[in-house]
């Protein structure tokens, strides 16, 4: 389920293209005003998303429909698009998809040549793709764990005050299993234990409902646990001073503090190779404030992400050898275990 190049293709059909995937921020993909264009990568296949006239979004397999041409430059910056215009051959399409204009081609059921669509909603200021729209669930059933727990943070009103990205060489699942679990924070982060001192303990009795507490005058996740921000406005007594972390399966993990939030958006790229997009939110009062600094925050989160990534990278080399066959989970890493109990019906029902 790790290592294997077969294991992940299947995986990739029976999972990724068969669930909603987060793609990033709205803000951040450059989508968050109308007549705009971008191309998004999921798991290897290759969408163009758009905001119409109205800003309402839309998205489809970035495949022209007459000889297959890319209609939007993978990697490029969204632009400005008042239609989809393939560069081959200047089939035109609509913003929501609908063949506008095929030149010097008199297509007899225009209707029957509109791009390939796609499921696409928004949550909490994230943008979500599905490539089954018609067998998917409600993204809201899908986000309700984190939406219940991080309801207080506001996080769609939140703004990116800073990105960190890592080319991480294992598995995503390893990665969501790492973030599971504090058994290994000790050993792999002695700063953020002395930061929260209950994660050197190995995390058996930590109270992920209510937050996990930091030491004594510290209250938020900073290289000195303080900062200059204001908390959050909307957090409750013990969010104001504690740490929460949730997820949403398959590549969203959110943690959160007192004065912002870190999203991690995963793109899997291969049973070894995973992308990390980890984005900083902030309050956009804070952002906007010309004195806005966040190097606070992001020196911390990313000393932390590179020991994780590190230890992760570990793991998947160690998993790779001949001799592994299988591992044993610890009472504290039962929610490692989560991802199996989420993973595995899928795998059975795409199977089927």
């Amino acid at each position: 389920m790790y290592v294997d190049e077969a294991h992940f293709a299947a995986e990739r059909d029976a999972v990724l293209y068969a669930e909603w995937y987060c793609a990033g921020r709205l803000d951040d993909l450059g989508l968050a005003t109308p007549k705009r264009m971008v191309a998004v990568d999921v798991a290897g296949e290759s969408l163009v998303v758009t905001s119409d006239e109205a800003g309402a979004l839309h998205a489809a397999y970035n495949v022209c429909r007459h000889r297959g041409a890319q209609l939007c430059a993978p990697g490029s910056p969204a632009r400005d698009a008042g239609a989809i215009r393939c560069p081959y051959h200047s089939w035109t399409y609509a913003l929501d998809g609908s063949l506008l204009k095929s030149p010097h081609a008199d297509v007899p059921d225009p209707a029957a040549f509109a791009l390939h669509a796609v499921g696409v909603e928004v949550w909490a200021g994230f943008v979500f793709l599905h490539l089954a729209p018609s067998s998917a669930r409600a993204l809201t059933e899908q986000v309700a764990h984190p939406a219940e727990a991080l309801a207080n943070y506001g996080i769609g009103e939140l703004v990116t005050g800073r990105v960190l990205r890592y080319d991480v060489a294992a598995n995503y699942k390893v990665l969501l299993e790492n973030y599971n679990e504090c058994y290994h924070c000790g050993p792999v982060h002695p700063e953020l234990s002395r930061l929260v001192p209950s994660f050197a303990g190995g995390g058996s009795d930590l109270d992920w409902e209510n937050g996990i507490p930091h030491r004594e005058g510290a209250w938020t996740f900073t290289t000195s646990g303080t900062t200059t921000r204001a908390p959050l406005p909307g957090l409750d007594e013990h969010e104001r001073t504690r740490h929460k972390g949730d997820l949403a399966y398959p590549n969203l993990m959110l943690s959160a503090s007192a004065d912002h939030v870190a999203a991690f958006v995963l793109h899997p790229r291969a049973a070894d190779r995973t992308e990390v997009v980890c984005s900083l939110l902030f309050a956009r009062e804070a952002v906007a404030d010309p004195a806005f600094d966040p190097s606070d925050a992001a020196e911390l989160w990313d000393l932390v992400n590179r020991q994780d990534w590190a230890i992760c990278e570990s793991v998947q080399r160690g998993m790779s050898s001949r001799a592994y066959t299988h591992g044993w989970f610890a009472p504290m890493e039962d929610d490692s275990l989560d991802i199996r109990r989420w993973l595995l019906p899928l795998l059975e029902r795409g199977r089927g």
